[in-house]
């Protein structure tokens, strides 16, 4: 007879690690290829499905980096000071059209062209005017100085920005700055998404005993509308196999990626394996981990292109953990082809923590920078999955490893910063 696991179990049973898991997701999700043509200001976030090249220098000209007098270097004073008669002015965008002489300087603006025959530039705080055609200058400077070359920034031909990026604010005034107005991106993964459970009721139901409104969803939601994604949001659905059936098929139809939360457990009311398992197929469904040891990961096979599926754990704070350890990864990667690792910083624990080996463990937690620049993590509190006051409150996960036995106050942990994900 085989054997029902729970998260209760004292080991792992056919449980594979966190590692493990982002590696077999990674495996099997193939990266979008479609790709539409929009307007710039319409790319900010998206994922660039070309190459950029320069079409020009930029900057185009040689030009000034700082107000003052543009002036030849060999003809710098070298031993005492020297006058040098005002000739001209350049402008930004206006070039000076006087002709310049040995013993004279013309007065040059921040991005104003370099007139013909000077290479050097004074700024003006370094000047003694003398009168309003007349300046004096001492023997201190150097041949060059002040002066942007063109192409300095970005060079004629030269890559300015990678396929699979994804466009930044900065990106978009790069990409400006080359004259360029449309750009070929990537479509943005669809997504959809719905709960399980015949206890669960929607918002502005009234509850009955043993019944509890609807969470997930709205988290799911949250955290889907910070990525560059389509959100489709299916609902509650009813926990029979046909209800199930109707649910993935239709989701399939729409969606590169499926998510539900809760049913992947053991009860007898869970009909997601069986469900996957008629329409797809399954690569994982345990992971060894805490929060969200039961999370399945499979594959739906109701459309021309496979679509992907997560089945989340129900308890709120096993959703966000696993979201954000594998979903996120995982929609970065099918829009971009790009693997994003998350960033962690080594931190001091303020806190005793528990935990038993054989899993890797995602405990809640609140870090701050020191006045002498240490950073220190202290535990939210209480750690139970269904406890979604402790992500609310906390700022990263406190991240200790499967051979990890607990962490004593003042020990060194790896953490993991949401940064606004949350």
């Amino acid at each position: 007879m085989e054997r029902q696991t729970s998260c209760a179990d004292s080991f792992e049973v056919d449980a594979i690690s966190v590692d493990d898991a982002r590696k077999r997701i990674f495996e099997k999700i193939s990266p979008i290829t479609g790709m539409e043509k929009l307007t710039l200001r319409s790319c900010f976030n998206r994922i660039l499905a070309e190459d950029i090249y320069s079409p020009i220098n930029v900057p185009s000209h040689i030009n000034s980096a700082m107000d003052g007098y543009a002036i030849a270097g060999d003809d710098l004073p070298t031993d005492s000071p020297q006058r040098y008669e005002i000739i001209g002015t350049s402008y930004a965008g206006k070039p000076s059209s006087a002709n310049y002489q040995k013993g004279k300087v013309i007065r040059i603006m921040t991005g104003g062209v370099m007139p013909a025959g000077t290479d050097t530039v004074i700024m003006q705080e370094q000047v003694a005017l003398i009168d309003e055609h007349t300046i004096q200058l001492q023997p201190e400077h150097t041949t060059g100085q002040n002066v942007r070359q063109a192409g300095e920034d970005i060079a004629k031909d030269c890559l300015v920005l990678s396929k699979g990026r994804q466009i930044s604010a900065a990106d978009l005034g790069i990409l400006a700055s080359l004259g360029i107005g449309e750009l070929y991106v990537y479509r943005r993964p669809r997504i959809a998404f719905f709960s399980t459970g015949d206890e669960l009721r929607s918002i502005g139901e009234k509850l009955q005993e043993g019944e509890i409104y609807d969470s997930n969803r709205y988290t799911l939601y949250g955290m889907l509308t910070q990525l560059d994604v389509e959100v489709l949001d299916m609902g509650l659905v009813r926990d029979t196999p046909e209800a199930m059936r109707e649910a993935f098929k239709s989701a399939s139809q729409m969606a590169d990626i499926v998510i539900t939360s809760g049913g992947v457990s053991v009860g007898d009311a869970d009909y997601i394996k069986p469900t996957l398992k008629e329409l797809g197929e399954t690569y994982f469904w345990k992971v060894a981990m805490k929060p969200g040891r039961p999370l399945t990961f499979g594959s739906l096979h109701q459309s021309s292109e496979n679509t992907w599926f997560f089945g989340l754990p129900g308890n709120p704070v096993a959703v966000m953990v696993t979201f954000l350890q594998f979903l996120q990864p995982a929609i970065h990667y099918l829009s971009s082809g790009n693997i994003k690792t998350p960033l962690t910083l080594q931190a001091t624990s303020t806190s005793k923590l528990y935990k038993r080996a054989g899993r890797t463990e995602f405990q809640r937690g609140i870090f701050k920078q020191t006045s002498d620049g240490e950073i220190t993590v202290k535990r939210t509190g209480k750690q139970g999955s269904g406890i979604l006051t402790s992500m609310s409150i906390a700022n990263c996960f406190i991240i200790l490893s499967e051979d990890s036995t607990g962490v004593d106050e003042g020990d060194t942990v790896k953490i993991q910063p949401f940064f606004g994900v949350i």
